[in-house]
């Protein structure tokens, strides 16, 4: 792993977004009408997934997103969502596996009045406030067996009949699924139904992991450093080499969303305009092995050994290594004791 040995800042830039480079080869590019929605990065393994929903967002066929926690899967979602004829329609996003299990079928599907103890009035279901809009079934591999015969039927009927209710009522939506499981695996456990499984695989897209896409990583610390800023108000206006590098080295396991909580704290731990990680790099206590197998810890002591040889291993003052960090002094002894690193001979 090579380091640079002199500290060098990235000046944030304007935000990188996907674009396709071609706009004669089709439609225009996927519009963002929000910083929040962007979906940031060149390279590769994303621009293939853009193509895919640029394929599928202009029809009403049911897609299947998969991929990691934190991969962005909701992002795509709303993407589709604003590409396709439905754009000015509601899109209704349903996380399966925070609705509590005794309320699952009447929060998607409705419930009449008197269905249920506690059922003081009738309430429209989701599929019905997403009618001739879109409905996101985020964690779709945590409904419950019992009720997946109900979401088959809105698929291949386009009806939903409310609890307590005898009658169907028509529902015009179209369905995205989204989960981090291996719904393959799901079907030969007996914890999902087959013909739900094909139903819902339409046309499948996945959505690779951050450390798949390595060359988004400095776009999107960008991207997200900006944001951030100005959520939290506070002023930062480069980013140190070193800093990115290690952001880069890193293989993420938490994806997206763990890269925007360690810049969330970076950000409020930053003593001046320069971003420093310091103690938002400090891993939990129970830090898990990257895939590579490269663990946070190690990433920690490359990271101060960098920044030790680049200060000449000065740790107080001015351009001090504990400065640079964003740690006081004491810490930083404190940490180089606990990781083991010591100033060579």
């Amino acid at each position: 792993m090579t380091f640079p040995t002199i500290p060098q800042e990235r000046e944030l830039s304007p935000v990188a977004t996907f674009r396709r480079g071609d706009s004669s080869a089709g439609p225009a590019p996927f519009p963002v009408p929000e910083d929040r929605d962007a979906i940031v990065g060149t390279s590769d393994a994303l621009r293939y997934v853009l193509f895919r929903a640029d394929q599928v967002a202009p029809t009403d066929a049911t897609v299947l997103l998969s991929g990691e926690t934190g991969t962005g899967k909701e992002l795509l979602a709303r993407a589709i969502h604003r590409r396709s004829p439905r754009r000015t329609r509601p899109l209704v996003v349903v996380n399966c596996a925070a609705l509590p299990a005794n309320l699952v079928e009447s929060e998607l599907f409705g419930r009449e009045r008197g269905a249920f103890t506690g059922a003081h009035a009738t309430q429209i279901g989701r599929f019905e406030l997403a009618n001739r809009g879109t409905i996101l079934l985020d964690e779709v591999g945590e409904l419950p067996l019992e009720l997946q015969p109900k979401l088959l039927r809105v698929l291949q009927e386009g009806q939903v009949e409310r609890l307590g209710s005898p009658r169907t009522v028509d529902v015009d939506v179209r369905v995205i699924a989204a989960t981090n499981r291996d719904l393959t695996e799901e079907v030969r456990q007996g914890r999902f139904r087959r013909d739900l499984y094909y139903r819902l695989n339409v046309f499948p897209i996945t959505v690779p992991s951050l450390r798949d896409r390595r060359e988004d990583v400095p776009q999107l610390v960008e991207h997200l450093v900006r944001r951030l800023s100005r959520t939290l108000n506070k002023q930062i206006d480069s980013i140190p080499a070193y800093v990115m590098q290690t952001l880069e080295t890193y293989d993420w396991p938490g994806n997206i969303r763990e890269l925007e909580n360690v810049l969330q704290r970076a950000i409020i731990l930053s003593p001046g305009t320069t971003l420093a990680l310091g103690d938002a790099w400090m891993p939990s206590a129970s830090p898990a092995a990257a895939p590579s197998g490269v663990t946070l810890i190690e990433i920690e002591r490359r990271h101060i050994r960098t920044v030790l040889d680049t200060t000449r291993w000065r740790i107080e003052g001015g351009g001090g290594a504990a400065q640079l960090l964003g740690l006081k002094p004491s810490t930083l002894r404190s940490r180089m004791l606990k990781l083991g690193i010591a100033r060579p001979r």
